[in-house]
């Protein structure tokens, strides 16, 4: 039996989970949780990077002797070293609004098709090749000589070592998705430095001990998959290829694992992105809001009792408000229900606003579990959910009607666990490929069943309404 540490980031909160892995056992165990605050200064929003490096380091310590330690995190945000390694101040959150309007400009200089036919990813305005251009000849960005992802960024610190994970280093929009390499030519096009970014590595690679000073023991960090979505596909408990998975947070990730990336007009119009995934997979996706509303919409309400709140939406009649939760409108942080209400044209309660970010998102599920099955040409016979959604049974029930498939929801903890088994691949604790892993994950884990039961003329009027 041999334990792992899982250092999982989000986007509102970081924790450290162990993960004991032997034949026939997988158990995670939550060992520290603390909070992840952007925090805004001289009209930029930024992460408090050191503020999470000590969250993690208090939960290495109190994981004690651990075999390994793995770090994922959201994507797209970077650190930047001076010559002498140290960091130039906190990195920048994505939703802040220095890339407003980048993303036109930089298809000025590179067209959208030719951009996606080279990167393969999904447009999004925050990606980091619009960070980097918005970034464009700040003092910051002149005195820079490397480019960190954030967990590369912590694990710099952990190990003294420098790298690029390559499954978060695929968010940036700066690499090569047929080659795995960096795209130096795109780069220097857009007057972005080649030389800011690191030598790639994949997951299942020991970075390196960790150093003694940081007071933690010296076991090594193993690259997993860095980008927490590709750490939550390896914790989907998929029984044959013929799936989707849902990885539902903040953001819910919709897509289908593939073998080779899909670069056709269609699928560049659809907005869905070709991301690294472990294992030389691709994960293609499509990026929906998610749980970000309905979490926001909570802070505002100063946290109420969310499962009463479920309770009395599931007795709000179906689709009598919806939203296209696509819409950038709900992208920012803040005045989230006053924002609902504006695109409903009226007020309704809170329930009812609940039932309207439900129903809302099994739509979006709908209709991107679809789009990915069209596009890619990959049968799904079922739909997995992961994440924090999993535990929300009125949204799981909502996406089996809505896509009209069985949804197996969980686990929970899919990125941590995924983190934890290709740690454990790579020491040797466990052998195999991922469906060996996942056959792990359904002998060890709780998977709960929705079946279909909607009206599918019903889902098909509402999408109708919202012009889909």
């Amino acid at each position: 039996m041999t334990t792992f540490a899982a250092v999982d980031l989000g986007a509102s909160s970081g924790r450290v989970m162990a993960g004991r892995v032997g034949p026939g056992v997988l158990q995670l165990t939550p060992v520290h949780r603390f909070p992840n605050e952007p925090v805004r200064a001289a009209g930029t929003l930024h992460w408090d990077i050191l503020a999470l490096h000590r969250g993690v380091l208090e939960g290495l310590r109190r994981a004690g002797p651990v075999d390994g330690i793995g770090i994922d995190s959201w994507a797209v945000d970077y650190g930047l070293l001076d010559a002498s390694g140290a960091l130039l101040g906190n990195p920048v959150h994505y939703r802040d609004s220095r890339t407003d309007g980048v993303a036109a400009k930089v298809a000025a200089t590179i067209p959208e098709d030719r951009l996606y036919a080279r990167t393969g990813l999904q447009k999004l305005p925050f990606n980091t090749i619009y960070q980097l251009v918005a970034a464009a000849g700040t003092p910051q960005l002149e005195a820079a000589r490397q480019l960190l992802m954030i967990p590369d960024l912590l694990a710099y610190w952990l190990t003294g070592e420098r790298g690029a994970e390559v499954t978060n280093a695929s968010t940036t929009q700066l690499l090569d998705v047929r080659t795995g390499e960096w795209a130096t030519d795109l780069m220097a096009t857009l007057g972005i430095r080649p030389g800011l970014f690191a030598r790639l590595r994949q997951p299942g690679t020991v970075i390196g001990p960790v150093l003694p000073e940081a007071g933690v023991g010296t076991p090594d960090v193993i690259a997993v998959g860095s980008h927490d979505t590709a750490s939550a596909v390896v914790g989907v408990p998929a029984g044959s290829p013929d799936f989707a998975y849902i990885s539902c947070g903040t953001w819910s990730l919709v897509g289908v694992e593939l073998d080779a990336p899909v670069l056709t007009e269609a699928s560049r119009l659809a907005n869905f992105t070709n991301e690294a995934g472990v294992d030389g997979t691709v994960r293609y996706l499509r990026n929906v809001m998610g749980l970000w509303p309905l979490q926001e919409c909570l802070r505002e309400w100063g946290d109420p009792d969310l499962p009463g709140l479920l309770r009395a939406a599931e007795a709000v009649p179906a689709f009598q408000a919806v939203v296209d939760l696509d819409d950038p409108v709900f992208l920012p942080p803040g005045g989230m229900q006053r924002r609902i209400c504006e695109r409903l044209g009226r007020e309704p309660g809170r329930a009812e606003i609940v039932r309207c970010i439900m129903d809302s998102l099994a739509l979006a599920h709908r209709r991107a579990v679809r789009q990915a099955e069209e596009l890619s040409g990959r049968r799904v016979d079922v739909v997995h959910i992961v994440g924090g959604g999993a535990r929300n049974e009125l949204l799981c029930r909502l996406t089996a009607d809505a896509c009209g498939r069985p949804v197996l929801a969980g686990p929970v903890e899919a990125t941590a666990l995924g983190n934890v088994l290709v740690q454990a691949r790579a020491a040797g604790t466990i052998g195999g490929d991922l469906s060996a892993m996942r056959a792990l994950l359904r002998e060890t884990q709780h998977i709960a069943r929705y079946e279909p039961r909607g009206d599918e003329a019903a889902w098909q009027a509402v999408e109708r309404r919202l012009g889909g």
